[in-house]
């Protein structure tokens, strides 16, 4: 393959490198595009535009491929659990024993939340969106921590990063509690991480708790899952805002906001508002099923096919079998799982779903076991940010030590042409 590719503009040729990654993916290299020709590329949603060089996750979606670090997900969710792959994620490599033993200790060292941030969350109604409370409570953080973090301190950077792994998982179940009216639980430091946050969400004063170890297994392979997805708009965004040296909380909060949408991380979300909808109209899935074939029907079935995995969704595999255990240990009985498990089951045998390769994604099956562990439908999306936090915190440290520009598209101006002011008493 030629080591450039050519470009010809109003007769005039320009060559750019060819940069190939690590797994044979090619890229042109336009960074001098505009210097040399005054032309800049259209891409809308940056779907063909790379934005940065990166070690941390491999995503094939032809092949259905997804690995952090050169692991494969499906080794990573069987063999290791959350804090293992966050400390991957973040700092390159598997921990040792002694590594991770220090890290979860130094985790809980940052555990405790300043009791001023419970003034903040209750300026909130109780109908606020969990995850606006918890990108406001993120951003908050900052200013409990005003020290700009130097990412060239090893030192510094480390302490920064348990500290946001250790209070986001609180003021994560904060959001929750509030919604319920409950008392703000406290970290419990004689619990590992996973199970600490069931420990956060559902622990009342009136009676102990205990989670059921498959739903710690079932969440922590969801969190390990979920970890990082390559540069998604959440991702995206917490590297553009870090671009401006911006902080790691801060940064963190705009990857909240970005992850909030419906068509990003409340994915899981839209799948249950559209089986309780399948519900509340009688419940049919044959009905649905043909809507969802009909080209000329608005109705979508959410939670199958993924935008970037063309064939499966590896996740998906792995978490199926997850919720299998979670729904046959609880033994809930719940008419919209029913529905969901009609609608798996068909779609898995229709021709027009298995031609199309509109299979059962993550999201579908993260909705399931968040229901069956009774988390209200508005908490899918936070539960997301939980598990992505890791990505998050690796790109926004990756890129600053990278010292990479600051983030600034270029657009083509559409607009008037140079017009003359008017004054406004002859408009």
């Amino acid at each position: 393959m030629s080591k450039t590719a050519t470009l010809e503009i109003e007769g005039k040729k320009y060559e750019f490198p060819i940069i190939v990654g690590t797994e044979n993916e090619i890229a042109i290299d336009i960074n001098k595009l505009r210097d040399l020709t005054s032309v800049i590329t259209m891409d809308p949603g940056y779907k063909n535009s790379g934005s940065c060089l990166s070690e941390i996750t491999f995503l094939d979606g032809e092949e259905g491929i997804l690995r952090y670090r050169g692991y494969s997900i499906e080794e990573l969710a069987e063999k290791a659990h959350f804090l293992e792959v966050s400390y991957l994620l973040i700092f390159g490599e598997l921990p040792t024993s002694e590594q991770l033993k220090q890290y979860e200790t130094d985790i809980r060292k940052y555990t405790l939340v300043n009791e001023e941030m419970k003034n903040i969350i209750d300026g909130f109604p109780k109908t606020a969106h969990p995850m606006g409370v918890l990108s406001a409570l993120t951003s908050a953080l900052t200013a409990f921590n005003p020290k700009a973090v130097n990412p060239d301190n090893p030192k510094e950077l480390y302490e920064s990063v348990c500290k946001i792994m250790g209070k986001f998982l609180v003021i994560a179940s904060w959001t929750y509690r509030k919604t319920m009216g409950y008392h703000l639980n406290y970290y419990d430091n004689t619990k590992g991480y996973v199970e600490n946050f069931m420990n956060l969400m559902f622990h009342l004063p009136t009676e102990p708790y205990k989670a059921n170890p498959i739903v710690i297994n079932a969440l922590d392979k969801l969190f390990i899952l979920h970890a990082d997805h390559e540069q998604n708009c959440s991702t995206s965004t917490v590297r553009m805002v870090g671009s401006s040296h911006a902080g790691l909380f801060a940064s963190i909060s705009a990857g909240v906001s970005a992850l909030w949408g419906p068509l990003h991380g409340g994915a899981n979300q839209a799948v249950l508002e559209m089986l309780e909808e399948i519900h509340a109209n009688g419940g049919d899935t044959d009905i649905y099923m043909a809507k969802a074939k009909d080209k000329n029907d608005p109705f979508r079935l959410m939670g199958f096919g993924h935008r970037v995995y063309k064939n499966f969704d590896p996740r998906a595999k792995i978490i199926k079998k997850a919720a299998d255990e979670v729904l046959g240990t609880l033994g809930v009985e719940d008419p919209i799982l029913e529905i969901a498990k009609k609608l798996e089951a068909a779609a898995l045998v229709d021709d027009y779903f298995v031609s199309r390769k509109l299979y059962p994604n993550v999201d579908f099956y993260s909705g399931i076991i968040y229901r069956a562990l009774g988390i209200p439908t508005d908490m899918f999306t936070v539960m997301f940010a939980i598990g992505r936090l890791p990505g998050w915190i690796a790109q926004w440290k990756e890129m600053r030590i990278n010292k990479e520009p600051i983030g600034r598209p270029r657009q083509i101006y559409t607009g008037h042409p140079l017009r003359d002011f008017v004054p406004v008493e002859k408009r």
